[in-house]
């Protein structure tokens, strides 16, 4: 009888409390069940979404390499997919990098331009927006946009120092500025090191830069 009594109070504690959390728990558990669907529901999107980003990336890579009558404007279409469609994904910066390369090849310098001035400004692409600075820069250059070729050369992330540098003193020495694109040529090379390939084609340039 003693037993039956124990165990219709742990019962009733039991009631009590289903009584006065149970809602409470009956929420939580169904809040965690959306939010878990809504978790696998996100990761299901996101790998749909690259899927798809590296089928457009795949298409620009055909186009530049096969080029073709049409390669520009298919390039630029695929390009500008995944730059509006995608534009945080891995592929957008590296088709946009692909695109940049293919277009200047075909001498069209106005839409590489525009393909690397976009992944200049894009700062959720910290890996490629440091590259697509130093390859617009010397676009610029060729251009012979000095100021604002150098403009795309300010505060570089301590890897590409060096880089930033030597693409400095190729603008300054087009500008005619001898002290201060030897200056930049001795921080790239102070920066590169001696084991460096490149250390020796920027003290060619700082060398010749001398002798003039």
């Amino acid at each position: 009888m003693a037993y039956d009594l124990e165990e219709q109070e742990k019962l009733d504690a039991l009631k009590a409390w289903w009584a006065r959390y149970g809602l409470l728990v009956a929420i939580v558990v169904a809040a965690a069940a959306v939010a878990y669907g809504g978790w696998m529901g996100w990761q299901a999107w996101q790998a749909h979404s690259s899927r798809q980003a590296m089928g457009y990336f795949e298409a620009l890579e055909d186009a530049a390499r096969l080029g073709g009558a049409d390669a520009t404007a298919r390039i630029k279409a695929a390009a500008s997919t995944l730059r509006n469609d995608y534009p945080n994904t891995g592929y957008a910066g590296r088709g946009v990098l692909v695109a940049a390369q293919a277009l200047q090849a075909q001498n069209d310098l106005q839409g590489a331009r525009e393909q690397l001035e976009w992944l200049a400004a894009q700062r959720k692409q910290p890996a490629l927006q440091p590259v697509a600075k130093l390859r617009l820069a010397g676009l610029l250059l060729d251009q012979k946009q000095y100021d604002a070729a150098l403009a795309q050369l300010q505060d570089p992330p301590p890897a590409f120092a060096a880089l930033y540098a030597d693409r400095r003193g190729d603008i300054l020495a087009a500008q005619g500025k001898v002290q201060e694109a030897r200056a930049a040529w001795q921080s790239a090379i102070d920066g590169l090191g001696p084991a460096n390939s490149l250390t020796p084609v920027v003290r060619l340039k700082l060398d010749a830069l001398t002798g003039a």
